[in-house]
């Protein structure tokens, strides 16, 4: 999931090499914490949290075969 969503979110933005993702394990639950630099968080949000929730949409579903719950969390550093 982690590299789903870090290929995902270079996509988006103006500079990729400032994305990072951080991989928490609890329990059953992945907590995936987005950072990503400060002039590329609006592309990663969207227009009311558009985008954030079709990224949060698609890695779910590709977790759901894992049947393990995935959290995306989008940091602002």
């Amino acid at each position: 999931m982690k590299e789903l969503l870090e290929v995902i979110a270079k996509s988006l933005v103006d500079n990729p090499d400032a994305v990072a993702v951080e991989e928490e394990e609890k329990g059953q639950t992945t907590v995936l914490k987005l950072h990503v630099a400060d002039n590329d968080m609006g592309k990663v949000i969207g227009k009311q949290g558009r985008i954030a929730k079709a990224i949060r949409s698609v890695v779910k579903a590709a977790a759901s075969k894992t049947d393990k719950k995935v959290v995306v969390d989008i940091v602002d550093d």
